[in-house]
């Protein structure tokens, strides 16, 4: 009976040291022993990725059977280093920090420049929080608000909650995605994680099983703290692990939303918000080829402008773009536009 491995390699092909090698391979084998003593049926093998590694994939095959595990970024647009296609930006101007353009469909990078840059993703946090949510919670799940929840900062993106004011988690996620509030982020927190250090551990959890190894998270929204952070390729995994949940998918496509929740006394209390991006309000146009699907934006003083986003060619194919830290509103949209344009013409 013949046996193969392959191994993923670091950034600078090496595979981690021969020794390390070696011990594998003994592992692997008697894993394979105990396997053929016990008589244990399945093919299933865990092969989980290395939190240490930028690139966390291997494969092991048996050649009697023709049995192989599916690796772990076998469906996964893999990136080592730039993928530069005609950059625009002028020598020394520094007009956005990282961005990054993957087709989803045939697990290829269009586009990269930064895509490991450590930076703070702002509002983009939420993507992953709507994963944890949708991942841990019923939509009907009634959401109770208490005093973490008001926000009394004048430029904080809110709806403006008070203590003993509910929603449903399907409110929550919609005002979550479309108007970026971010009370209803610590809403979400608290009533799925216990406290917002709770929820942030769940979010790590799931960052790392998505394979978002170069990311941390300290809260459900964004807001700036040192130790909150990620990089364009993490994005891109956590968007592109989103967009299987066709829940997340129908709701940043709307342009507009509307709901009536209750406040502590019982009485409604309505709401209504437009997307925070500009591609869904028809501010701004795609390429002519391009369908905006939808997408989140962020902002900080710290962040600067970043935008994540789901768009379409005219067959259908999905890719994920991804811009980090613009200096301006108009150089996200433009850079987004720019990488939008090299679909179909690669």
């Amino acid at each position: 009976m013949g046996y193969s491995f392959e191994a993923a390699f670091r950034k600078d092909g090496s595979l981690g040291g021969f020794p390390h090698f070696i011990r594998l391979r003994a592992v692997l084998l008697i894993a394979i022993l105990a396997f053929a003593a016990t008589g244990c049926g399945g093919t299933d093998y865990d092969m989980p990725f290395q939190v240490d590694r930028r690139e966390s994939a291997f494969r092991f095959e048996t050649s009697d059977t023709g049995n192989t595990a599916e690796t772990f970024a076998s469906k996964l647009a893999v990136v080592s280093s730039d993928v530069i296609i005609g950059e625009e930006i002028p020598a020394g101007e520094k007009s956005y920090a990282s961005a990054v353009l993957m087709d989803i469909d045939h697990a290829a990078p269009l586009y990269a420049r930064n895509a490991f840059a450590t930076l703070y993703p702002a509002s983009m946090t939420k993507v992953l929080t709507a994963i944890v949510a949708l991942k841990n919670a019923q939509m009907d799940q009634v959401l109770t608000a208490d005093s973490d929840c008001v926000l009394t900062e004048a430029d904080v993106q809110k709806v403006g909650l008070k203590p003993g004011d509910t929603m449903t988690m399907d409110q929550a996620l919609h005002i979550l995605l479309i108007y970026s509030a971010n009370d209803v982020a610590i809403l979400i927190a608290k009533n799925l994680g216990g406290s917002v250090e709770g929820f942030a551990e769940l979010m790590n959890e799931e960052a790392k099983r998505i394979g978002a190894t170069n990311s941390h998270f300290v809260n459900p929204h964004g807001l700036h703290d040192e130790n909150h952070y990620t990089t364009a390729y993490d994005m891109y995994l956590l968007f592109n692990e989103a967009v299987k949940d066709e829940r997340f998918n129908q709701i940043i496509a709307m342009n507009t939303y509307s709901a009536t929740y209750q406040d502590a006394s019982g009485a409604l209390v309505d709401f209504s918000c437009e997307n925070t991006n500009r591609f869904l309000k028809g501010d701004i146009y795609p390429p002519s080829n391009i369908t905006v699907v939808g997408g989140k934006t962020g902002t900080t003083l710290a962040a600067g402008r970043c935008l994540v986003m789901l768009s379409k060619d005219e067959k259908g194919n999905s890719y994920v773009s991804c811009v980090m830290k613009s200096d301006s509103i108009d150089v996200m949209y433009g850079k987004t536009n720019s990488l939008l344009g090299l679909i179909g013409g690669t």
